[in-house]
Parts: structure tokens; C-alpha cells; sequence
């Protein structure tokens, strides 16, 4: 039996072009960074820049389905798929962007 989630991979790396935010080169991505013996620091801008690129990636993935599903290139199913995990990754997104603006808010109210 296929696996959905395989084929919504392979059907969505179809409509897309190669990039490094596709869904099989992020999978691929933690493998890379576990074999390497010593990671660089990491930025706390560089990992936001990395979370919104995603975010719009999976927005662009959703969209490029809802598409797909609309000419009759994908199940409904793939469909749903891909614009619920697209809805996952705008809420996260939207509760970061929160969050830093909480945090920003909060550091401005400090007395010095």
C-alpha cells in the first residue's frame, strides 16, 4: 500500500522547484547535523530566519496543493494534507511573532 505521506512528499516536490526547504531536504537536514562532531553557535536571528523560511515554505507547499487539487493533479486527501500542516506552520509562526513582540514590549517597560 502507498504511503500518503510519501506521495504528498513526491507530488509536492513535483510543483516546487529544488530548494533547500523542500520537505525531504529538511528531513534530511537533522541526519546532517547529528553526524557532525562539533556544530557552530547558532544566532538566535539566524534560527528565526530559519523558522519564518520554513513556515513559508510549508505556506507555499499548502498553496501549490490547494492548486494541485483544484486541476485534479492530487487527491483531496494530499490535499487537506498539505493546507493543514501549511494552517500548523502559520499558527506557529504567529505564536513566535507573539512572543517576540511580548519579549520586546517587556525589555522597553525595564527600568534602567
Amino acid at each position: 500500500m502507498l504511503n500518503p505521506i510519501s506521495s504528498l512528499d513526491f507530488n509536492l516536490d513535483r510543483l516546487s522547484p529544488p530548494t533547500a526547504s523542500n520537505p525531504v531536504a529538511r528531513a534530511a537536514a537533522p541526519i546532517e547535523a547529528a553526524t557532525s562532531a562539533v556544530a557552530p553557535p547558532v544566532d538566535f536571528t539566524d534560527v528565526l530566519a530559519q523558522v519564518s523560511g520554513s513556515a513559508i515554505s510549508d505556506l507555499r507547499a499548502g498553496e501549490a496543493a490547494s492548486i494541485a487539487g483544484m486541476e485534479g493533479k492530487m487527491s483531496v486527501q494530499q490535499v487537506v494534507e498539505a493546507v493543514m500542516s501549511a494552517e500548523k506552520s502559520l499558527q506557529t509562526a504567529l505564536a513566535v511573532r507573539d512572543k517576540v513582540v511580548s519579549a520586546y514590549q517587556e525589555i522597553g517597560r525595564m527600568a534602567i
